[in-house]
């Protein structure tokens, strides 16, 4: 347990920061998981999926709560994915 005032309340922004990171987290596999389906079954939807996905993807990298070089990994399978799909 944390013995200062600072310390406590640097606890409570800890766990409030780590709610918010893990839903973002969540939310974004999740939506490539979509993505990914979507491209599989070869949907009409798939591109607007993806355009999605691909939003959250930077914004939580402008948040902080994923690196960029992650983001950008991430982006590039999915992007791949997407053209070889549409070219089949």
């Amino acid at each position: 347990m944390p013995n200062t005032k600072s310390a406590k309340k640097e606890l409570r922004k800890n766990k409030k920061l780590y709610k918010y990171n893990k839903n973002v987290k969540n939310n974004i596999k999740d939506l490539i998981k979509k993505s990914r389906k979507a491209i599989d079954k070869k949907e009409k939807e798939a591109e607007e999926i993806v355009k999605k996905t691909l939003k959250a993807l930077d914004k939580a990298a402008q948040k902080g709560v994923i690196k960029k070089n992650t983001k950008n990994r991430k982006k590039s399978r999915l992007h791949k994915k997407l053209n070889t799909s549409l070219k089949a």
